[in-house]
């Protein structure tokens, strides 16, 4: 499913909400299944210990024991692409290898959930179109995809739901909006032969300052 609206909606917070990053002011939240988060660039690395360091790291936050990412290593490494750099600290690394190594650590084995925040629009096109592949498989193994992006390639390919995240404010409530003119949903649609991208509306309302 992929969630699109304007900025300021809340479509961040609500994956964080759903990743147990932050919690609900409001209501519940329930989860069944492994949750995989690719929220932000470098989300609980730490900069000064090494790629290897944060492998197991990250593994550990991830659930896993330190025995399972080690047996995991070189498989981790090497759909990375970061190669000899792995033993050197991330505060030397590009952005795009950060994001290589956090994914490629997040979807080593396959989640029930896998939530991802625009990390995509990271890194080579090489590495894009291998993610991009990797999470299709998931999709494919039943695993739940949930993706915001600004991307309209991005929801067309990944995506046959989209949530529709509106911002209101309690001052000044306007008609629901034109979510059939978001370009996400209208790139899937002009082209022939595609399953149209069903959405849901959802409104979220604010209190005007």
């Amino acid at each position: 499913m992929g969630i699109v609206g304007p900025n300021g909606a809340g479509k961040s917070t609500l994956l964080k909400v759903i990743a147990r990053v932050s919690r609900p002011t409001e209501g519940r939240l329930r989860l069944r299944g492994r949750v995989a988060p690719l929220l932000e660039l470098g989300a609980g690395f730490d900069y000064e210990m090494t790629g290897r360091e944060n492998v197991f790291l990250n593994g550990t936050v991830l659930g896993f024991s330190r025995k399972d990412m080690a047996r995991r290593l070189d498989r981790i490494v090497d759909f990375s692409g970061i190669g000899e750099f792995i033993d050197a600290p991330v505060r030397t690394y590009s952005s795009g290898m950060v994001a290589r190594l956090g994914f490629a650590v997040a979807t080593d084995v396959r989640p029930e959930i896998l939530i991802i925040d625009e990390v995509l629009a990271v890194g080579d096109a090489d590495f894009q179109k291998k993610s991009a592949a990797r999470i299709r498989e998931f999709r494919e193994g039943g695993s739940t995809i949930l993706v915001v992006s600004h991307s309209p390639v991005s929801i067309k390919s990944l995506c046959n739901r989209v949530l529709w995240l509106c911002l209101l404010y309690t001052s000044h409530l306007p008609g629901p909006p034109a979510a059939d003119r978001h370009p996400a949903l209208q790139l899937h649609r002009r082209r022939p032969g595609r399953t149209p991208v069903s959405y849901t509306h959802l409104d979220v309302y604010k209190r005007q300052i």
